[in-house]
């Protein structure tokens, strides 16, 4: 639901899960592109669905392979689901950003 339960989880959760041989990651907002890589790399990883889906899109806008986070999905166990399908549905997730490119040229352009 939120980044302070998600790393509280796998903090609690993760001591269990290490104990039956399983490496646990959490990923947040902000972390380091090296941490969020082996996150996603351990056999269970917590997160909120707006950081899944939000690295789901910069994966996909990703131009080598060395910049994607996640890796191929295979399961997933979602905590309140009934609010993310169905209240939080309404609300999409944009990336953007300031252009890299000077106002000039699209006025060059016409």
């Amino acid at each position: 639901v939120n980044d302070y339960l998600a790393r509280r989880d796998a903090a609690q959760m993760g001591k269990l899960y290490n104990w039956l041989g399983l490496s646990v990651g959490v990923v947040y907002p902000g972390m380091p592109h090296s941490d969020k890589r082996e996150a996603y790399a351990a056999d269970i990883t917590y997160g909120t669905n707006n950081e899944f889906g939000f690295d789901y899109l910069r994966d996909n806008m990703a131009l080598s392979k060395a910049d994607r986070y996640q890796r191929g999905l295979h399961y997933a166990i979602v905590d309140e689901v009934d609010s993310i399908l169905i209240d939080e549905a309404r609300t999409p997730l944009i990336i953007s950003g300031p252009a890299d490119d000077s106002p000039e040229l699209y006025i060059r352009v016409n």
